[in-house]
């Protein structure tokens, strides 16, 4: 059994309610916590599935639906942005924020991140704002961008804002995004026929009115923004050595450069000596993979691990207390 509920709590920028969602196991101590930080244009619910499976092995989970994402829309504001100036520290204080209010809620109890995509780079943006924090983090469907391909798409997103404003939509942007995702695997039923190879997996993706919306130049500058801090090498030294991390793609993704990224992301975390940090990369799925028709495997080799994980903090709180 699960109790689903949701609530709201003021964010960061002072003028939004960040909007959450809450799966609790019922009968039982809760085995641990798991955060979700969820993808651009999408929202905290879409991970209902893989938390009633969380729930039904004892872990409680949360998710937020981040600034102009899902509920967490501010009147006057487009969706898919996250507001005026500070967006991404915004969004990673409003993710520190449900960690905190969370572990009061469930005191004691191993915390654990799992950011999917954009939420991955949040993610690991938080890791490095906030280390010591947590008992592990699953970063899925990242990337890891160089330096050149992130200052030229600064330099893009800063013209097309003067041009149009920072609430706009720019194509050129969006080609600049997301365009070449797709082109792997023309020819293209859909412009995102790169999430999923499952075709009803992306057209409920489509069809979702809370999904796949236009992002706006301020959210596309905001997460670029965002990609610098997470690939300074420097920043990511700044982490918590002994935090577990675990890196988990579909080697079709584009996101991750059909894996070469993800394994850069994974050396980048061993140069700065984590050390436990492992990478899995599934065969044959793209972008989603929680979505896949496999999505049974990739549950029960996150829960693996967070079982593991959740068991070696629990001996060493006891080891402590």
């Amino acid at each position: 059994m699960v109790i689903a509920s949701e609530f709201y709590f003021p964010s960061s920028d002072g003028r939004t309610l960040i909007h959450v969602n809450q799966w609790t196991p019922l009968g039982g101590p809760v085995a641990g916590v798991v955060q979700i930080a969820h993808g651009v244009a999408e929202y905290g619910a879409r991970y209902e599935p893989f938390a009633r499976f969380l729930c039904g092995h004892g872990f409680a989970v949360v998710a937020n639906d981040h600034l102009g994402h899902g509920k967490s829309l501010v009147e006057g504001c487009p969706m898919v942005y996250f507001g005026d100036e500070n967006g991404w520290r915004h969004a990673v204080e409003d993710m520190e924020e449900l960690h905190r209010r969370t572990a009061k809620v469930f005191p004691g109890v191993p915390y654990f991140l799992f950011g999917h995509s954009m939420g991955s780079f949040l993610s690991r943006t938080h890791l490095i704002r906030y280390p010591g924090r947590l008992d592990g983090c699953v970063l899925c469907g990242t990337g890891h961008m160089s330096p050149a391909l992130i200052a030229g798409g600064k330099l893009i997103a800063d013209r097309e804002i003067r041009r149009l404003g920072r609430k706009a939509y720019s194509a050129k942007a969006d080609q600049l995004a997301f365009g070449a995702y797709n082109k792997p695997f023309a020819p293209n039923r859909t412009r995102f026929d790169w999430i999923s190879t499952s075709e009803a997996n992306v057209d409920a993706y489509i069809a979702d009115p809370l999904c796949g919306g236009d992002t706006t130049l301020g959210l596309f500058r905001d997460m670029l923004g965002g990609l610098g801090i997470i690939t300074k090498q420097a920043n990511i030294e700044r982490m918590d050595k002994d935090l577990p991390v675990l890196f988990i793609a579909g080697d079709q993704d584009p996101v991750g450069e059909m894996g070469k990224g993800v394994r850069r992301a994974y050396q980048a975390f061993r140069k700065a000596g984590v050390r436990d940090v492992s990478i899995k990369l599934y065969h044959g799925l793209r972008h989603e993979i929680l979505n896949e028709a496999s999505r049974r495997y990739v549950y029960q080799d996150v829960l693996d691990w967070l079982e593991t994980r959740a068991e070696r903090a629990d001996k060493a709180s006891s080891s402590v207390s």
